[in-house]
């Protein structure tokens, strides 16, 4: 019996350490973390949504409260002035989320553009959410003040044949963030303002 409680001790010394050890790791790699993904994900996506952008959108962002999360807003000028902001939004896929950059145009309030960022979905299929470079033009002009759709849910964007999960999971996305642009246009509209 003493041994058992002695092992149980010893078990839970271990336990807590490479618990404390795991939790201080993540908090000091986080920024690091953070940093890779906005310039090896993120920033492929949002360069070439913003193709001919006359600032750097990565460079020129700014983070704002919705709810208890915090929203990267990035920036896309356009002859020198602020024409469009990008948000990202998520989906859910049928190999899961689907990570979704979407750019607003802030004069039209409709879609600029889209571009997947991350996803688990099927090689050759669902993938091509991502691969195809057809299907992410049908998003521009979409207005924001609705959910974007498929055809054979009411909107107008094609399905990709034999990714129509993957392909819903897109939309959802989208309107996931032009959702958050409108819930914080007044906070985005201020900051925009206020940028030299």
């Amino acid at each position: 019996m003493r041994e058992m409680i002695k092992m149980v001790i010893v078990l839970t010394i271990l336990s807590t350490v490479s618990g404390g050890l795991l939790a201080y790791v993540k908090v000091g790699t986080k920024e690091r973390i953070d940093n890779q993904v906005l310039q090896l994900v993120k920033g492929p996506a949002i360069r070439s949504i913003l193709e001919g952008a006359s600032n750097d959108p990565i460079a020129d962002r700014f983070s704002l409260a919705d709810g208890e999360q915090e929203v990267d807003v990035f920036v896309g000028k356009f002859d020198g002035q602020p024409k469009t902001v990008v948000l990202e939004g998520f989906g859910k896929g049928y190999g899961g989320d689907i990570g979704l950059m979407v750019a607003v145009d802030v004069t039209q309030d409709q879609i600029y553009g889209v571009e997947v960022t991350t996803h688990s979905e099927t090689a050759g299929l669902g993938s091509r959410v991502k691969d195809d470079p057809a299907f992410p033009t049908q998003f521009k002009g979409q207005p924001i003040d609705k959910p974007v759709q498929l055809t054979g849910d009411g909107g107008s964007i094609n399905a990709l044949s034999g990714a129509t999960i993957s392909s819903r999971a897109v939309a959802a996305a989208a309107t996931e963030a032009t959702q958050i642009y409108q819930r914080l246009k007044p906070q985005i509209e201020d900051k925009l303002k206020s940028l030299p």
